[in-house]
Order: C-alpha cells, then sequence, then structure tokens
C-alpha cells in the first residue's frame, strides 16, 4: 500500500464528507475515518487522501486542540506531505474557537510559519470579498447562520473574527490578488510573512479563483479552509506524477428500508423537512421538552417507524422554536438530548435491518455514526453540492451526512434514491 499524499483534519463528519466528495470529484481516491484511527485500520486501504473526522467543532478549545494534534500526529506517521484542517463554509465558531485555536496549534506542531484560511465554496454560495463572508447574497450574519444554536455567526469580517480566536496576526489576500493569478498569490503571501502575518484569509468568488489559491499554495504543508480549497490540490500531485488517473467506484443497487435523521435547525434543513412533510411522506417529530421530561421519545419514534418504508424522523425547528427550547433546558443540555435519542433511534433502526441512512446536520450526524459504531467510509459519487454516497468498509451500512446548510428542498428523496442506487 502506498502512503497517503493529502492528510486531513476535519472538525465535523459531514465536513468530512464534503471535503471527501470534492477530493473524489477532482481524482484523489480518498477514505474517511470517523474519529482518530487504529493503527490496523489501514492494513487493506489504498488511498491518495486519507481524511479524519473528529467531532471537535463544538468542542471545549482545549479538548479540540489536543484530539487535533492527535490526528496530526498520526497522519505524519503515515508520511502525509501535505496537511489540512477542514472546517465549515460558514467558518462556525465562536469568538473563543475553535478554528483558531486549532490552527495555531497545528502550525507550530508543524514548525511552519505561515497558512491561508479558505473557506470559501461558491458551488454551495459561499464566497468570500474584501475579507468578507457571503452565503449567496447576504453577509454572514444576515444569512440565518446569526441564530446558529451552537455557533452563532455575528461578524461575516473573518479577518477581524478570526484575530480574536489566536495570538497570529492575521492578514488578508485580497481578490485583486487572485484575480492577477497563482504569481500574484505568491508574492502576497511572501509579503505578509515579511510582516510577521501567520495566517491570511483568502478571497474567492468563483472555483477558477480557488483553482488559482490551490496552485499558488502547493508549496504549503499546512492550509486551512472550507472544502472548496480541496477542489484545487489534486491537480498538484497529479502534476508531480503522484496520482494515478480515478473515477468513483458506482453504487450497486441495495433494496430495503431507509431512515432520514435530522437534528439541524439550519434555513435549508428546514425548507427539506417542510418540503418532505408538505409532501405526505411518513414524519415523526422529537421534542426535546418531552425528552426532559422522560418520554421514551427514542421508543415512540422507532414504533412509527416499523411498518414504513422510507421515513422522516426529525428535531428540526425554526430560529424561534429552538431559542424557546434553549432558554427552558439550556443550549448545551437541550443539544445533546437531541443527539443521544438520534443516536438511540438509529441504533434500534440498524438492529431492526435498516441499512441506508441520511442524517442532517454535523452534531446529528456524529451522534448517529458514532452510536452504528461505524469507523471507515469509502466514498462514492456526488448526491448534491458537498454531500457524496458513502459506504461503510467495516459493518453494512450507506451514508449521507449533509452539513445543515446544503441540499435541494428535495434532498432527503434524491439522496434516498442514490443511496439504493438509483443514478439521477
Amino acid at each position: 500500500m502506498g502512503k497517503a499524499l493529502l492528510g486531513c483534519i476535519a472538525d465535523d463528519f459531514t465536513g468530512a464528507s464534503d471535503l471527501a466528495n470534492n477530493l473524489v470529484r477532482s481524482g484523489m481516491r480518498t477514505i474517511q475515518f470517523i474519529g482518530l484511527p487504529a493503527e490496523g485500520d489501514i492494513a487493506a486501504l489504498g488511498a491518495d487522501a486519507w481524511i479524519i473526522a473528529l467531532k471537535s467543532r463544538t468542542a471545549p478549545v482545549a479538548e479540540a486542540v489536543d484530539q487535533s494534534l492527535e490526528a496530526l500526529r498520526w497522519l505524519e506517521r503515515q508520511g502525509c506531505t501535505q496537511i489540512m484542517f477542514k472546517y465549515c463554509s460558514t467558518f462556525d465558531s465562536t469568538q473563543e474557537g475553535n478554528i483558531g485555536p486549532v490552527s495555531e496549534a497545528l502550525l507550530q506542531a508543524m514548525q511552519e510559519d505561515f497558512t491561508i484560511a479558505c473557506p470559501a465554496f461558491p458551488e454551495t454560495g459561499r464566497t468570500v470579498y474584501r475579507g468578507h463572508l457571503f452565503v449567496n447574497d447576504a453577509l454572514l450574519n444576515e444569512s440565518g447562520m446569526e441564530n446558529h444554536p451552537l455557533t452563532p455567526m455575528t461578524d461575516a469580517n473573518l479577518v477581524r473574527f478570526l484575530a480574536k480566536q489566536t495570538r497570529m496576526p492575521v492578514g488578508l489576500i485580497r481578490y485583486d490578488h487572485i484575480a492577477a493569478g497563482e504569481s500574484a498569490v505568491r508574492e502576497r503571501i511572501t509579503a505578509l510573512k515579511k510582516e510577521g502575518v501567520k495566517i491570511a484569509v483568502v478571497d474567492a468568488l468563483s472555483n477558477n479563483d480557488l483553482f488559482t489559491v490551490g496552485r499558488a499554495v502547493k508549496s504549503l504543508r499546512f492550509i486551512t479552509g472550507g472544502s472548496g480549497i480541496a477542489l484545487g490540490l489534486p491537480e498538484n500531485f497529479r502534476q508531480q506524477g503522484q496520482l494515478a488517473p480515478y473515477k468513483p467506484m458506482p453504487m450497486s443497487p441495495q433494496p430495503g428500508r431507509s431512515a432520514v435523521l435530522s437534528g439541524s435547525a439550519s434555513i435549508a434543513t428546514n425548507r427539506q423537512v417542510s418540503h418532505w412533510v408538505d409532501s405526505g411522506r411518513p414524519a415523526f417529530r422529537i421534542d426535546p421538552l418531552k425528552i426532559a421530561d422522560g418520554e421514551d421519545i427514542a421508543g415512540q419514534a422507532l414504533e412509527f417507524a416499523a411498518d414504513e418504508e422510507s421515513f422522516l424522523i426529525y428535531a428540526t425547528s425554526l430560529p424561534d422554536q429552538v431559542k424557546h427550547v434553549q432558554q427552558i433546558l439550556g443550549a448545551s443540555t437541550a443539544g445533546k438530548l437531541v443527539e443521544r435519542t438520534l443516536g438511540q433511534i438509529a441504533l434500534g433502526l440498524y438492529s431492526a435491518g435498516i441499512r441506508k441512512f441520511v442524517i442532517a446536520g454535523g452534531e446529528s450526524s456524529g451522534a448517529v455514526v458514532q452510536a452504528l459504531g461505524i469507523r471507515i467510509l469509502r466514498i462514492g459519487e456526488q448526491i448534491d453540492p458537498g454531500v457524496p454516497v458513502m459506504e461503510s468498509i467495516d459493518r453494512p451500512a450507506r451514508l449521507a451526512l449533509k452539513s445543515g446548510n446544503f441540499g435541494s428542498e428535495d434532498f432527503f428523496a434524491k439522496a434516498i434514491a442514490r443511496l439504493s442506487g438509483v443514478q439521477s
């Protein structure tokens, strides 16, 4: 087995699958690990890129840093020549972290003096201009992300926001440098390093911009960003003769029942839930207040699902409903109750023979995948931008792990079809 070229550390499970999707699209054989791998996990695997998916996005800062450093040490032992720290394209974090502290710790551990922060993913409407992050036509703090239950984003200026999270001086690679091409970006990096800047936010308005940035940072051993920047990385290895031609393996037909489990409160997921319910499809709503009161909501959900071929079980709510529950239970408690319940439901569904799961939301995906005991995933074809079909290597299961804000309104039905092996 050859050594991997690119080693990636993702701060949640949906973000990891988003990254894996873009790497596969760009021609890299990619394996995703759930949590830190055991040494025996790689014995029969061959890949160009390895992704370690952590559940560290909303963990305490020290815990997120420790997990990320351990992942870095594992990837370095495998001989990876470039390391990427992947976070959400909406820069999900708080003023304390975790993006800044983790980036700083990894940069120092690798004994490097500069990196970039490139969350842009234009294909899903995330662009950066003059250091400000936009979601479609809205500034980040006016996009609905200001209502996120765990990481409300109230400042679209990433240079200013990131500077609050880290001791590293933060700079900007403006769009005029990107538009001028690869050489101009490298010159800007050189100038920023002379100024003492350690991490620079990067503007990007299109996939072509990401390819320009990808070429310009091929000599950096460590980069940070969303999954979009991954589109421009494989070509660097290909030009060096290190990357063989590759196409993702199509999934064979997979009969049987399918489950959609949703905990995300994002605008996109709310629309997807409404589309499913309004279409008259079977749906069961999880109420965190009833869980807190001691009701067996997991048991009720499993009873509801017993005779359904495909169905939705969801805790997804509108922002005002989320705030109401948080005021009563507290944000952390409410989130943990939902995650634990979704994990219990997933395990019960798996015991009942269900092997196809569509999961909406990063925290929800983490809870479900961990409950099912899945550790290694291979990456199939894209369902929607940022979301691929995934197949477990270590136990029978097919998954679609959807970041909250990704996917079309009919994503749930589309994902079930693709997990079943139905081509669009």
